[in-house]
């Protein structure tokens, strides 16, 4: 809820349907909405890849067995980055690499001055509905507006309580690479082609003609349908008089060729058409089909947390409300609006069969936006899908899915290319167009985990859901990634062990002997958890398929040899193989910590010495960091039990965001519409959040569900409902003050687990599709 309208990109109210987006900013006199598509990307294939980079791997290797870590880092720097500009810095807009773009803003100039009253602007999230309302002159003027995927549109209505009253002029705006022609009088076409990246004869002698795809077309297409009053076509605008009622319908599409998405062949054909289809029916009944739609993914699942205040809390706009927790105030039922939003810009911008949710989910407003808008492997990527299974939306994963298969092919000849191996391989960088090669420096862009992590989604969906069909499909991905690790690992002769090499602990750094910041090494904590999880899951998927024994002994030979997650001298777990001294003691990332979470490796139960030595580790680490950061140390807290300090850190992440400055140090928070705070806007962070919630509620793996595991004292009374765990349940769940006091668990799909609350444990057998309340 907002009591003005917003004057910044983050103060605005998102709408999506997976594919659309608008942010509507709800200005009275100017009003501002700017529209997104996520076909918007610059760019185009291309190679990459050094094709000769591994002849340098035996000496990059040598470099590191005899211990000269900051010699190999610059020979990765010189001969194991990609070919050419890949962007990591995220300046892709107008090369190869290609950059994720705003599609453009529609803007009104409303027709009516005076002084405004009443004012209210909110988000309903279970409808998905922008709704705003103020006074104006005597007269009640309303907006309400929605993406529908059924229909395909973004559809505006506004109206007033007076005849007559709605008048305005309509726009369509770009920063560049735009046209805009009027279609009759009442309808605006926008349509363009963004770069392909070889525009001005850049490509390099790497590059062959035939990989080169001409730049992305996009079109969209506005109608205004007014009752009442006079509608006239004024140039490149559409200008709307004494109206009784109007409604704005916008379509747009893009013909991407990429491994997701609509297939467009004629982006302004598929526009014109989804508008036409849109025009012909009722504002309500589109508006009736979009909440039906909606509510189908957004019911499955409920929340409400109760303490002090919390119905003070929800009386302040929600800026206020931010500012309020920062100050010290209690505000339990913030969390609940954060969990909730972030099921709902999850719904909005992952569906079946569309591209994945990117680093600013399809919600960009500017041509070059930060870091491409691409998807970040190394942590980003994953965490935007870390709420899928949990929050009851399984199918929404599949876009993830998509994009893990198109890596398999390029990610082969990266292999290849590098390492002179088997299987495929994607490090940080992740685009539509096959991108999978290193990035541009070794101190972010060698980390070679970073496809294991991403074949953790495709293990994980089979615990949620045991569908057969879907591991049958993923065994090939999992068995090929596997397949490279085994070709790549050395052992290290110190210890025996197998390792990794070259890779990085995800752009963290350690100080050498010599005084030198090193990033490069060999088998550092976050690979060897994550090929533990990678080879562990291939033996289970070999055990359901009986496909390939032969490969799973040879996975199953390689698992005991892995190095293992280690304390050091100082009762914290080693990030790297060696016992360094990091460079920044207080870095964003704790990959060391991914066997913690999302990976089951380290738990207060089996292995509570590995359990204390996280707990010093973040406690070293810190509680301050980006947006994102702090999500991740929240569901972190949550599998140590400690629901306090899981909520210290949850309040933190609610902090009004700050701008980022050249000297100042990464400080995350929440903006005003409570998007998440890198800074700039990162959606992870939200969707990070959004899991952290659900973990301190219930935690699960296959066998065991535990209820309440991280409760804060501050959340005294609440409920949940439609939670899933692994191994194919769904659970309700209720408390009062601060005591568990109904347990219901359906069986989707799952038989037998046990129920575990405070050390307490109750055997659970169910027939599939039973439920039963559990006493505890």
């Amino acid at each position: 809820m907002f009591d003005e309208p917003a004057e910044a990109f983050t103060v605005s109210v998102p709408l999506g349907n997976g594919r659309l987006g608008a942010m509507l900013y709800g200005g009275v006199f100017e009003e501002t909405i700017v529209l997104n598509e996520n076909g918007m990307w610059s760019g185009s294939p291309q190679n990459a890849d050094r094709l000769d980079a591994y002849k340098a791997l035996p000496e990059i290797k040598r470099l590191l067995l005899e211990g000269k870590n900051f010699e190999a880092e610059a020979l990765v720097n010189a001969n194991f980055t990609c070919a050419g500009d890949g962007s990591g810095h995220g300046r892709g807009k107008n090369v190869p690499y290609g950059c994720y773009q705003t599609l453009g803003k529609m803007k009104l100039t409303m027709l009516h001055e005076g002084e405004p009253s009443g004012y209210r602007r909110e988000l309903l999230l279970a409808d998905a509905l922008f709704s705003q309302a103020y006074e104006l002159g005597g007269v009640n003027y309303r907006r309400e507006g929605f993406v529908s995927a059924p229909d395909e549109v973004f559809a505006l209505r506004l109206s007033a309580d007076r005849e007559g009253s709605i008048g305005f002029e309509v726009a369509l705006q770009r920063e560049e690479r735009f046209s805009v022609e009027a279609i009759g009088a009442d309808s605006l076409l926008m349509y363009g082609q963004l770069n392909n990246g070889y525009e001005g004869g850049k490509q390099s002698p790497e590059i062959t003609p035939e990989i080169i795809q001409e730049g992305v077309r996009y079109a969209g297409v506005l109608k205004v349908q007014a009752t009442g009053g006079k509608v006239i076509q004024m140039g490149d605008m559409i200008r709307v008089e004494g109206a009784d009622e109007a409604v704005l319908l916008f379509s747009a599409a893009t013909d991407i060729r990429t491994f997701a998405g609509r297939g467009v062949t004629d982006a302004r054909q598929a526009a014109l058409a989804d508008l036409q289809a849109a025009a012909g029916k009722s504002y309500e009944a589109l508006k009736a089909a979009h909440e039906d739609d909606f509510r189908s993914y957004y019911d499955r699942v409920g929340i409400r947390i109760e303490g002090k205040d919390t119905k003070k809390g929800r009386t302040f706009p929600t800026p206020e409300r931010l500012r309020r927790v920062a100050s010290g105030q209690e505000d339990p039922d913030l969390a609940a609006l954060y969990f909730d939003f972030g099921r709902y810009l999850l719904i909005s911008s992952s569906r079946p069969g569309g591209l994945p949710a990117n680093l600013q989910g399809i919600w960009a407003e500017k041509t070059q936006t930060a870091w491409n808008g691409d998807w970040h492997t190394n942590i980003n990527a994953q965490m935007n899908y870390w709420p899928v299974e949990v929050c009851n939306l399984s199918e929404l994963h599949e876009p993830l899915f998509a994009l893990i298969e198109s890596l398999v092919e390029p990610g082969g000849k990266t292999a290849r290319a590098y390492y002179d191996a088997d299987g495929w391989v994607s490090f940080l960088l992740s685009n539509p167009w096959g991108y999978t090669s290193p990035g541009e420096s070794a101190s972010w862009g060698s980390t070679v985990s970073c496809s294991a992590w991403l074949c953790q989604h495709l293990w994980d969906h089979y615990l949620y859901t045991e569908d057969r069909a879907f591991l049958e499909w993923a065994y090939p991905i999992l068995k090929g990634s596997a397949q490279f690790y085994l070709d790549i690992l050395i052992e290290d002769p110190k210890s025996g062990w197998l390792v990794t090499s070259p890779s990085n602990s995800p752009e963290n750094a350690f100080i050498d002997d010599a005084g030198n910041k090193v990033h490069v090494c060999m088998g550092p904590t976050a690979d060897q958890q994550l090929l533990r999880y990678l080879f562990e899951a291939c033996v289970a998927a070999e055990e359901i398929l009986e496909k390939d024994a032969a490969f799973k002994a040879e996975v199953e030979s390689a698992l005991p040899r892995l190095a293992p997650t280690r304390i050091g001298r100082d009762g914290r777990l080693l990030e790297w193989l060696e016992e360094y001294p990091e460079a920044d003691p207080q870095h964003r990332h704790i990959a060391h910590l991914w066997g913690l979470y999302p990976g089951n490796e380290i738990d207060p139960i089996r292995t509570p010495q590995l359990a204390t030595a996280a707990r010093k580790t973040l406690d070293v680490r810190g509680d301050g960091s980006t947006g994102w950061s702090l999500a991740f140390k929240i569901s972190m807290w949550a599998r140590l039990g400690d629901g306090d300090r899981a909520y210290k850190l949850m309040k933190q992440l609610f902090k009004p965001a700050k701008p980022r400055s050249k000297d100042s140090p990464w400080e995350g928070g929440t903006y005003p519409n409570l998007f998440d705070a890198h800074p700039p806007f990162q959606i992870d962070g939200n969707f990070g959040g959004t899991a952290a919630i659900a973990e301190m509620l219930m935690q699960s793996e296959v066998g065991r569900i535990t209820v309440l595991p991280a409760l804060p004292s501050a959340w005294s009374e609440g409920e949940v409902r439609g939670l899933r765990a692994r191994g194919g349940f769904e659970v309700d769940l209720s408390w009062s003050a601060g005591e568990v006091k109904t347990v219901r668990v359906k069986s989707i799909h799952g038989t037998r687990t046990e129920l575990v609350y405070r050390g307490k444990t109750v055997k659970i057998v169910l027939d599939k599709g039973e439920s039963m309340e559990v006493e505890l």
